[in-house]
């Protein structure tokens, strides 16, 4: 019987599934796209249709199979992968050989929640004790059907109703106490919400993991809000509520209303404006926005029409431009937050949303607005503050425009504009010079990128065995000082000579020890990958490996604490002979 990771690796291709997440471009043989994993601008992320496998040769350094995309993008374990796709195609998945623990958990944790989220709900709509919410949620506007599906309920007034529910259905108080549900007192548990609406909280598949109760009737030094605290389901960076609900018209809106509050979702959500989630916590992190960038590039901040909201807005900007998202923001001024602006006068909440400005735009005002422009000081205060964003802008016509824009305002040349911006860029170098590589460990990094490379230009080649040969004139076995690649070409000349005619990558693949696979995989995608060589010629890039290698031998032998007798004057002789040989090659091709 096949292996049921086998047979969804054979029947899901994986250019096809990954390319249904991202955009995907034909390099070569192969496909590229900017990483979903890490932030960046140039496309570092290669996919083989052949290999069927993905690499990242960016910052997150990621790569694998498709469960493993599946994995990163979902954020989820190796079995809820594997189950989702073997759904996918109707493979049953009867007994798998291993034991997937983190898993395990997490599903009990769900399970937890999900009962949680019943007996909430059945508190809220069947008993005497809900109709606290009910009226509650009535008075808010909240019709039964946007209720049901956001599945609403109401923490009774009690210590332990919760957590009496949850251990006659035979759950233990230490994993009960892992879904944040309960806290651990003095003398014995007792449950976190209490007396307050409850909001469940989803991540993007639909899964429960974790809760918001906001207090219906507020007491002196009691928070408005609380959630669960963070788990091994919910962390809050990460978290966009409504995310399950709303994607779809993401998508399809090609832009998002990020919004501060639970109703300031759930309300435009009920009339219609459905592209809407909202941040948990009080900033917009880098995790949410590479969530939202899953889906769409063009967000609209919607926060609340206060100092907090114009706070969280400026706090977002690095990580937006980081990001290379589309952003704009929403004004307001009728209304404290977008909850109460949808319920006083949908007709202008529906056209305000039509009209988002830019956000540095929304920055220039703010600053405006808070300084004198009638005054010098006043002047210099919007220039020093403004032109920290603008050092920040990426794309050079949206920051020569905003330069104008603040000069305009400042009436001041762009040259002077320009000057704080480079003044701003010499202050950030010099506080980063102290990381800068020293140049030893630049040239070995440019060692070890060369002889990646060329393994990964004769896996690609048309004809491997032929384009080995043509190498080999050049370099060998001993020029490649990395082991691992050392070790793989080995494997790779061995190969050759055990199965001469045509070279058969999959058939090499397989006999590979495990350790080399991975390395394997990540040489034959490399040359698919943007580098910053002199060229992409073979031979070229040979005679630079060779040359790199010469020069470490030189080395070696000159540092080496023996004596300077006649056999290693000659070597060194030698070796001096290749290089300068070499390096006058190197000029004449």
């Amino acid at each position: 019987m096949e292996n049921p990771v086998e047979e969804i690796k054979r029947k899901i291709d994986i250019v096809d599934f990954i390319g249904s997440h991202i955009t995907l471009k034909k390099s070569g043989r192969n496909f590229k796209a900017v990483c979903p994993f890490h932030q960046e601008k140039t496309p570092s992320f290669v996919v083989s249709p052949e290999r069927q496998i993905w690499h990242c040769f960016g910052a997150c350094g990621e790569g694998g199979d498709i469960i493993k995309f599946l994995m990163k993008w979902e954020n989820i374990t190796f079995y809820e992968a594997l189950k989702d796709l073997a759904q996918k195609l109707g493979i049953r998945l009867k007994k798998v050989g291993f034991e997937d623990k983190v898993w395990k958990k997490k599903e009990r944790l769900i399970e937890i929640n999900n009962l949680t989220t019943q007996y909430y709900q059945y508190i809220l709509n069947k008993t005497r004790y809900g109709t606290k919410g009910k009226d509650y949620l009535s008075n808010r506007e909240i019709n039964p059907k946007i209720i049901d599906k956001f599945r609403l309920g109401y923490a009774p007034l009690s210590w332990k109703s919760l957590f009496s529910f949850l251990r006659r259905k035979h759950y233990e108080p230490e994993e009960v106490s892992e879904t944040g549900l309960i806290i651990k007192g003095n003398k014995d548990y007792y449950d976190r919400f209490r007396g307050r609406l409850i909001f469940p909280i989803t991540n993007p598949r639909g899964e429960i993991i974790g809760f918001s109760g906001r207090v219906i009737e507020s007491k002196k030094n009691e928070a408005k809000y609380i959630n669960t605290p963070e788990t091994l389901l919910y962390h809050k960076r990460e978290t966009l509520f409504g995310i399950d609900l709303a994607k779809e018209m993401i998508k399809k809106e090609g832009n998002v209303f990020l919004v501060e509050g639970e109703f300031d979702m759930i309300s435009p959500f009920q009339q219609g404006i459905e592209n809407v989630v909202a941040i948990k916590g009080s900033a917009v992190t880098k995790e949410q926005l590479m969530l939202l960038k899953r889906y769409v590039n063009r967000i609209n901040l919607f926060l609340d029409a206060d100092p907090a909201g114009e706070e969280a807005i400026k706090r977002s900007v690095e990580e937006i431009e980081s990001l290379d998202i589309e952003a704009s923001v929403v004004l307001f001024d009728y209304a404290k937050d977008p909850d109460e602006a949808v319920r006083s006068d949908l007709v202008k909440f529906k056209k305000i949303i039509k009209s988002p400005i830019p956000i540095y735009d929304f920055l220039l005002n703010f600053f405006q607005k808070k300084y004198s422009i009638s005054k010098p000081f006043g002047k210099k205060k919007i220039g020093d503050e403004m032109v920290i964003y603008l050092e920040k802008i990426k794309n050079p016509i949206v920051q020569s425009h905003y330069i104008k824009q603040l000069a305009n305002l400042l009436s001041v040349s762009d040259s002077i504009i320009e000057g704080l911006i480079r003044k701003l860029k010499y202050k950030t170098k010099r506080k980063m010079s102290s990381f800068v590589t020293t140049k030893s460990s630049h040239e070995q990094n440019r060692d070890l990128i060369l002889q990646k490379y060329l393994l990964s230009f004769i896996f690609q080649s048309n004809d491997p065995y032929q384009t080995e040969e043509s190498v080999s004139r050049i370099v060998n076995l001993e020029d490649f000082s990395f082991p691992a690649y050392q070790k793989v070409y080995q494997s790779f000349l061995e190969y050759k000579k055990n199965h001469p005619g045509q070279f058969n990558l999959q058939k090499f693949a397989k006999v590979l020890a495990q350790e080399q696979l991975s390395v394997f995989d990540e040489i034959y995608l490399f040359a698919s990958h943007d580098i910053e060589l002199e060229t992409k010629n073979a031979e070229k890039i040979s005679y630079q490996l060779k040359k790199t290698s010469l020069k470490r031998k030189i080395t070696e032998l000159l540092s080496s604490k023996e004596e300077m007798a006649e056999e290693k004057r000659k070597q060194l002789r030698e070796l001096n002979k290749q290089l300068n040989q070499v390096e006058k090659t190197i000029v004449l091709l």
